[in-house]
């Protein structure tokens, strides 16, 4: 058996190609493939129309996800949003139903395997087929992200190549009269079409899920789900103008039922019977993939939810795969359960209508963030029009689930009451956590939930710098105070404050006097031997920092209340940050990389086995971001002495951040003239550096 353990994180593996492959697999599937006959059941040749319609509704609450994702990139997706949002009960309610709706979901693509099957295969039974394929993806999302993303690149690519072929082909076999009476079946039941299908986006962003696992989230989500969600609104604008253009309407929709296989059909009529075998072998690619990037999504909804208390501790583990072994074995279980008990058009009914009022919740979330004012929401991408777009994006997927019928409203009523009845009865008496709802309530008058603020801080820490952030020139230009007598806090506060008010529209004593009194109230931040002193302040354009350096260690005064070591704490190091006040986001994120290097075990040691400045700065800096470069005639960078420093030939995306000119620091400017002997502190993005060190080759 697998050795399951409690980790905190899963494996960050997923790069943007991994993302769009499972947004695209997720979405090409059932919408595409089993759908577009039973629509046109309701809607007719007008079915084209009601796949554009779906999106509507739809986009206000998927570009609020996406915002959420790049604040809060964590396992659990939507229900991560909505509990840390709206409070445990919202998130409790959302957790299970989505859960729900995507078991429900790959339930539907498995059952498309078996009805495409049965056109070459009639004698192999569909529901044995439909539960040996949840059997075998189960056991490869056991193995971890990685294997079953690999799986998911390869039947995607594949999948949009077939897709390609059979749009171009079918453009030439077009029979304009089969959209004769586009508009009979009327507008409702083109709306009720609508309501159906739009199941078919809602995979596009499935993926924030696995947020946790994307590396750089705040651009591998965005551009990800984007790209899966021009795919396939391409895929199903052409694709279905392309069945209904071929297929005759007593095949795809007036007969005695309506085709389950629309594209075998479609491919059929193009190509004949070997069109259809190929259409065929690209419909499973699709069910496929929709039912693995289901399993993978739907396991990470139990393991967010016991992190949080709100279900067992067992699904909060992980295996030796860093996979949550409990919650794709519950999952595999649902799939097993549904393929074998439901039908096909129900299914695809109830899992659409959770997920309307989902994307609903998504907006509501979005607004309550925002107006929470809570510092450490930081989204790499927000939301346009706002809050104009997410109030549409509440009300317009609320009518639709009214259209869909008094089945899809009943299922979604009782997934609310489950989790109604189990937050009350199991979750309520473990959970001590609220919503930024309660920061919302605050400005009110009302309380809120400080815990929400440190785990967004937390967020902040794990998803790192932006790429435009000025850490490293930050860092290359403090100043720097090597403290080596035994001296008092109060005194580097003292001194460091004299450095800093040099740029500030204040006095040494008044900023002295403000840091001390953060301190005293818990507001400076003390770990592992280091102090993080920080103000934002009006009037400035750029941060400034000072690092100092108490080798004898300095006893630091704080709030009991904010850590786990008492109220007095020895201190190596005090880094200070003075940032804008108008941007807090930047500030937060400042704090937070010079934490993850303070967290890291050889800071320490680092830091106390040098006086020299330039060293110093470097153990807060990455590596793959700045390089130290000597000018020297024997050398490439010979080139770049008695140059100014406007005219370096420097790649893009890096800069001189400090010259050391034989000991004396100086901050260049843009005709400050390099000499030999000059040591250049260049600071940039990984690649100019990368680019810089192949270029001159430093020591």
């Amino acid at each position: 058996m697998a050795i399951l353990n409690e980790s905190k994180k899963l494996k960050k593996s997923l790069s943007l190609f991994n993302v769009y492959t499972l947004a695209t697999g997720a979405t090409l599937s059932s919408g595409f493939f089993l759908l577009p006959g039973l629509a046109a059941a309701d809607a007719g040749p007008a079915v084209i129309l009601s796949y554009l319609l779906a999106l509507v509704p739809l986009m206000p609450g998927m570009l609020a996800k996406i915002e959420l994702a790049t604040a809060m990139p964590k396992a659990g997706g939507v229900y991560y949003f909505i509990d840390r949002s709206l409070g445990p009960l919202a998130g409790t309610i959302s957790g299970m139903g989505t859960w729900c709706s995507l078991v429900l979901k790959t339930s539907f693509a498995l059952i498309g395997v078996g009805a495409y099957l049965a056109v070459f295969l009639p004698e192999v039974p569909m529901i044995p087929l439909a539960a040996g394929l949840a059997v075998a993806f189960g056991i490869i999302n056991l193995l971890g992200t990685g294997k079953s993303s690999a799986v998911q690149t390869v039947l995607v690519v594949l999948l949009l190549f077939l897709l390609v072929g059979f749009v171009v082909d079918g453009t030439n076999d077009i029979q304009y009269a089969y959209f004769n009476g586009f508009f009979d079946s009327g507008a409702e039941n083109i709306f009720a079409a609508s309501g159906m299908v739009c199941i078919s986006y809602m995979g596009v962003t499935k993926v924030a899920s696995v947020a946790e696992e994307a590396k750089d989230p705040e651009r591998t989500l965005p551009l990800g789900i984007l790209f899966a969600l021009i795919t396939a609104v391409l895929i199903y604008g052409i694709g279905t103008f392309i069945i209904v253009g071929v297929v005759d309407p007593q095949v795809l929709y007036a007969g005695d039922a309506p085709s389950l296989i629309p594209v075998a059909d479609a491919a059929e009529a193009i190509a004949g019977r070997w069109g259809a075998v190929v259409m065929t072998g690209a419909a499973l690619l699709a069910f496929l993939s929709v039912a693995n990037a289901g399993i993978l999504s739907a396991s990470r909804y139990p393991l967010a939810m016991g992190r949080d208390h709100l279900l067992p501790s067992l699904f909060r583990k992980l295996n030796r795969f860093q996979s949550p072994q409990n919650g794709v074995i519950l999952t595999t279980s649902a799939v097993l359960l549904c393929v074998t008990t439901l039908d096909p058009t129900k299914i695809a009914k109830l899992a659409s209508s959770f997920m309307l009022l989902l994307f609903a919740l998504n907006s509501l979330a979005v607004i309550v963030m925002r107006e929470s004012k809570i510092e450490s929401y930081d989204p790499g991408f927000r939301s346009p029009w706002y809050p104009w777009l997410h109030l549409a994006g509440i009300a317009g997927p609320a009518a639709y689930i009214v259209m869909m019928g008094l089945l899809p409203m009943l299922f979604s009523a009782g997934l609310i009451l489950l989790g109604i009845i189990w937050y009350f009865y199991y979750a309520q008496s473990r959970v001590e956590r609220g919503g930024a709802i309660y920061h919302l309530f605050a400005r009110l008058g009302q309380r809120q939930y400080a815990g929400l603020d440190r785990e967004l801080r937390g967020i902040l820490k794990e998803k790192g710098l932006r790429i435009d952030d000025p850490y490293d020139q930050i860092v290359a230009r403090a100043a720097v105070i090597n403290e080596s007598d035994e001296t008092t806090f109060e005194n580097i506060v003292n001194k460091a404050a004299s450095k800093l008010a040099i740029h500030l529209p204040i006095s040494a004593g008044q900023l002295a006097d403000t840091i001390m009194e953060g301190t005293r109230v818990g507001a400076t931040p003390v770990s592992k031997g280091v102090a993080l002193p920080h103000v934002r302040m009006p009037g400035l354009d750029h941060a400034l920092m000072v690092l100092v350096r108490t080798p004898k260690g300095v006893s630091v005064e704080v709030d009991h209340n904010l850590t786990d070591h008492g109220k007095d704490q020895t201190i190596y190091a005090a880094i200070f940050l003075v940032s804008p006040e108008d941007d807090a986001a930047l500030h937060l994120r400042i704090l937070a990389q010079v934490a993850q290097h303070v967290d890291d075990e050889h800071f320490m040691p680092k830091w106390l086995a040098t006086d020299d400045e330039r060293k110093l700065k470097e153990a807060l800096l990455h590596e793959e971001r700045f390089m130290q470069l000597v000018l020297d005639v024997n050398r490439p960078s010979t080139a770049l002495i008695d140059q100014p420093l406007r005219d370096l030939p420097l790649p893009e995306g890096s800069l001189v951040a400090i010259v050391d000119r034989g000991g004396e620091m100086i901050i260049p400017r843009g005709d400050t003239i390099l000499r030999q002997g000059d040591r250049l502190t260049i600071v940039g993005l990984p690649d100019s550096i990368t680019e810089l060190r192949n270029q001159y080759h430093p020591m």
